[in-house]
């Protein structure tokens, strides 16, 4: 949960963020007005009288009014993520890595120009290989909806770390099994932020911080145990001759 909430400072403490944001907002709004509308006209009614077999008239229909609003944002969430913003997450997640000094992680799979230092955003060129934020799959989607699987949704959020470190599907499982309840914990404040209909989309992208401000902690923390290991006197039976 720190994390989440320091990629939501992060995100409004740093400008440079702000046009990824601008370049998703109107299909955002469009797809968001597109499913509401489609479910109040299709699903509401039933829904309601569904409902009043069980409350009364009145706390029906606000009962009704709160459960297509929850079903829309949570179909908007599933597609917008799905579809629209994977990119713009990939974007962010690499330039929060590179302004926390991961940018030979970064260049792995991306130019990174040295033109704007104080924007990263701007110094990212195109991906010249794989670049997936999250994986997808009509399987996910069914998990998503069927067992919400929050356990889940924490190791997906280090896809791309796994990826610029180039991570094969064993090494990503030890990493994931090692923090299993950080990812489980991680995962569930992640959908309950994606539960919040007029901010869902910006808690999207700002997840993308949060995941990359985490990712960074982490690689900071391997290369200093690397180091160590590299430091460390070797171990030798013969005795020292200064004894």
């Amino acid at each position: 949960m720190t994390y989440l909430v320091k990629g939501i400072v992060f995100f409004i403490a740093h400008p440079f963020l702000y046009p990824l944001l601008k370049a998703r907002l109107i299909p955002a709004i469009l797809l968001s007005t597109f499913i509401l509308v489609n479910l109040f006209v299709w699903t509401f009614l039933p829904q309601v009288a569904f409902l009043a077999l069980f409350h009364k008239t009145g706390s029906a229909w606000v009962n009704g009014t709160f459960l297509v609003l929850g079903e829309s944002a949570a179909v908007v969430a599933i597609l917008f993520e799905s579809f629209l913003v994977d990119e713009s997450q990939v974007d962010i997640f690499d330039a929060v890595m590179i302004y926390r000094g991961c940018e030979d992680l970064v260049r792995q799979h991306r130019p990174v120009t040295e033109d704007s230092l104080n924007d990263p955003v701007r110094r990212l060129g195109k991906p010249t290989r794989s670049s997936v934020y999250a994986p997808f799959s009509f399987r996910q989607i069914a998990e998503f909806i069927i067992l919400l699987p929050i356990n889940f949704r924490g190791p997906f959020q280090h896809w791309r770390y796994f990826q610029l470190l180039g991570y094969d599907r064993k090494q990503r499982s030890a990493v994931i099994k090692r923090r299993r309840w950080q990812y489980t914990w991680y995962g569930t404040a992640y959908l309950f932020l994606q539960l919040v209909p007029p901010f869902s989309m910006f808690f999207l992208l700002t997840a993308g911080v949060s995941s990359a401000l985490w990712a960074a902690d982490l690689e900071k923390s391997r290369r200093d145990q690397e180091a160590r290991l590299i430091q460390a006197p070797r171990y030798t039976d013969e005795p020292d001759a200064t004894v």
